[in-house]
């Protein structure tokens, strides 16, 4: 559990009562009451607040705040303040200020805005958090601790270069181990001096001010990628330990989000008691979308329950078409985050601003200030259904046996690789497979390059261009031990220094795969191949579209199920099955078209045994948690138009309404039921 103090789904959200009068706190926790909220997430931002110099603190009004909130029964997940430093501190040592990726550095402003490298910042952002945690240790609202605030962007200033030097000593060894790993040689870049070496920017080895990915030197940007991330995940494990030594048993979560490209989550999971992450998608994104988030940040801990700590209650504020939630979405998403391990429910923001850039999000309490409206209704209706939920679901956990790979590495390196294609990018890949099981209805968890992947039958790697250090050898083993494998093009091309794997492509996987690609060709928008079927697979018949990038392979080993039908290589292999131990290598050469992503993997689940929970019903979501001999089957209707979902086996108890459900449920439009069956 996130915490066993509180037996139920917490429900709360980011509240920042420094902003108000005293006399509208009485006004908010009547307000928090009255919509079942149990745990508030303070003081985020209030740095400047708790310490007006270097060397005093004030924390009177915070005692104040969290003495009334323990008075009501309300926790606090209690923030570090540490996400944007106050204004003396830049004013007085300016070495805490980041320097841009053009070489710029920053003024006073904004958030997210110290260097991670800064000796100004480490210091005082760790005693802060070491004085709250002295100071609250015993404090009965204390929950959990909730380090900084989405942590992000970068740096390049005089203190990252040192680090990042000291960073490259310790990862390599040696100049003559770095020049190597860098290819040097080429645009005679050798290295004789660690001091020679500066980070790469818009100054040095990038080539264009607008897109950050283009870069002469892959290997080093790939590392400065590396080093910035481990560097803001330094800054963090400095607050982390500094609160642990006052509350070793209080736990520790800060929030990420989702598929955040500069900071590898995998590296950061082990430091995170628990995972939190906020969640906001724009109004018309597919529900599948959102669902892949929640379970890549359930995977970061290997299923463990964690917390949704932000979602907007209505709107957001910085997106270009800020759309309201359609009445019922608010809990139809809500119940999407729980079905895929949420154990909290929480928003951004409580009460909602009155100025500056945030005063037009969404809030539980909005500018009107009670709650005779439309999305406060929403709000405690929620809060009701969490309530009726009790401790059901706490800690149940999702099963699969589907999953893909997610590697930032690979991310960053692929999108970095100067070709073939500048649309050739790492996330609609992921999307285009995560999207044909969820239709399906397959459960899919998601597994990094150090991930066991013995509990799986089927793992899907698209675009798995960079490969770790013996991860080829893993996936042998996986698939020589019965499960299927499949990966796409443009993968196994380089090693985990961005140098091409020579002998001839997919490099590591030639081997699994049985193809040798011997070059690819790229596609501008307008133009496509054709995939063609000789055979059936399942459903899948006839011709696809294709396009992006269109691999040249020859298979050596494996068997040909597909081939072009267009242009010089017609008649090449386009999708291929290689038969290695007890189980298949597939290899699909080009970016195929929907419906053949929906129909192969159809057919593989068939292949390997892997069924949907019930029988796919278009925009009904179907997931399940499982818990104490007990599977709690979720169906979360995401049309605007009610829908009938045959049951088949599954019978029990409707824990939202009390009904028993057999044979067939009738969902409302976002209307959504969760089962509860004996196993």
């Amino acid at each position: 559990m996130i915490n066993p103090k509180l037996a139920k789904i917490f429900y709360g959200g980011d509240y920042n009562p420094d902003q108000w009068p005293r006399e509208i706190w009485d006004e908010d926790i009547r307000l928090f009451k009255l919509a079942s909220i149990d745990l508030v997430t303070l003081p985020v931002f209030s740095w400047a607040l708790l310490q007006p110099d270097e060397t005093h603190y004030r924390f009177d009004w915070l005692d104040e705040i969290l003495d009334l909130l323990a008075d009501n029964d309300i926790y606090a997940c209690m923030a570090t303040s540490t996400a944007a430093h106050p204004a003396w501190m830049a004013h007085r040592y300016p070495d805490v200020l980041r320097t841009n990726f053009y070489g710029e550095k920053r003024r006073f402003g904004m958030r997210h805005n110290s260097c991670p490298n800064s000796p100004t910042y480490l210091k005082y952002s760790r005693a802060l958090a070491g004085a709250l945690a002295h100071r609250y240790k015993d404090h009965p609202a204390l929950l959990i601790w909730h380090v900084s605030n989405e942590y992000g962007g970068e740096c390049y200033c005089d203190n990252c270069a040192a680090a990042f030097r000291i960073w490259l000593q310790q990862r390599y060894g040696s100049l003559d181990e770095l020049n190597r790993c860098w290819n040097t040689r080429f645009w005679s870049h050798t290295f004789y001096d660690w001091d020679e070496i500066v980070p790469p920017n818009m100054l040095s080895e990038h080539l264009s001010p607008w897109d950050q990915t283009r870069t002469a030197f892959q290997g080093i940007s790939l590392d400065y990628r590396r080093f910035m991330s481990d560097s803001i995940l330094a800054s963090y494990r400095l607050e982390y330990d500094a609160l642990k030594e006052h509350t070793p048993d209080v736990p520790v979560t800060t929030n990420l989000m989702g598929h955040f490209k500069p900071l590898n989550y995998f590296q950061w999971a082990p430091y995170l008691d628990v995972i939190s992450w906020d969640s906001y998608p724009p109004m018309g994104v597919h529900p599948a979308d959102i669902a892949l988030r929640h379970d890549l940040m359930r995977a970061l801990k290997h299923g463990q329950p964690f917390m949704l700590m932000e979602q907007t209650p209505s709107q957001q504020n910085w997106q270009p078409y800020n759309s309201l939630k359609r009445p019922g979405v608010l809990r139809l998403w809500s119940h999407q985050a729980v079905a895929h391990g949420a154990d909290a429910v929480m928003y951004f923001q409580m009460r909602q601003s009155r100025g500056a850039c945030e005063k037009w999000h969404g809030a539980v309490i909005s500018h009107a200030g009670h709650e005779n409206v439309r999305v406060f209704r929403e709000v405690a209706e929620l809060g009701n259904d969490l309530n009726r939920l009790g401790d059901s679901l706490l800690d149940a956990r999702a099963e699969s046996q589907v999953a893909i790979l997610f590697d930032w590495e690979n991310w960053w390196a692929l999108e970095m690789s100067s070709g073939p294609s500048k649309d050739l990018k790492y996330l609609p890949q992921i999307y285009k497979y995560y999207r044909a099981l969820w239709k399906r209805g397959i459960p899919t968890d998601f597994v990094g390059p150090d991930s066991d992947l013995s509990n799986y039958r089927l793992l899907i790697a698209p675009t798995a261009y960079l490969l770790q250090p013996g991860f080829a050898d893993k996936l042998k083993q996986f698939v020589r031990s019965g499960g299927a494998f499949l990966t796409t093009f443009f993968s196994g091309m380089v090693d985990h220094n961005d140098l091409v794997v020579l002998g001839g492509y997919p490099g590591e996987l030639r081997d699994l795969t049985g193809v040798w690609v011997e070059e690819f060709d790229a596609f501008p928008p307008d133009l496509s191949n054709e995939i063609v079927l000789d055979h059936p697979l399942g459903d899948l018949n006839g011709a696809y579209q294709c396009g992006l990038v269109c691999d040249l392979a020859h298979a050596e080993k494996a068997d040909v199920l597909a081939v072009y039908g267009k242009d010089f290589y017609a008649g090449r292999p386009a999708l291929t099955r290689n038969t290695y131990g007890s189980g298949a290598a597939w290899y699909i050469a080009s970016d195929p078209e929907q419906p053949f992503v929906d129909g192969l993997l159809a057919h593989i689940c068939d292949e390997q045994g892997v069924q949907p929970i019930l029988t796919p019903h278009e925009g009904v979501e179907v997931t399940q948690r499982a818990k104490d001999n007990h599977t709690f089957t979720f169906l979360l209707n995401h049309n605007d138009r009610p829908a009938d979902v045959e049951l088949g086996d599954i019978a029990g108890e409707d824990l939202l309404t009390g009904q028993h459900l057999s044979g067939k449920a009738t969902l409302p439009p976002h209307g959504v039921s969760i089962i509860r069956t004996k196993q």
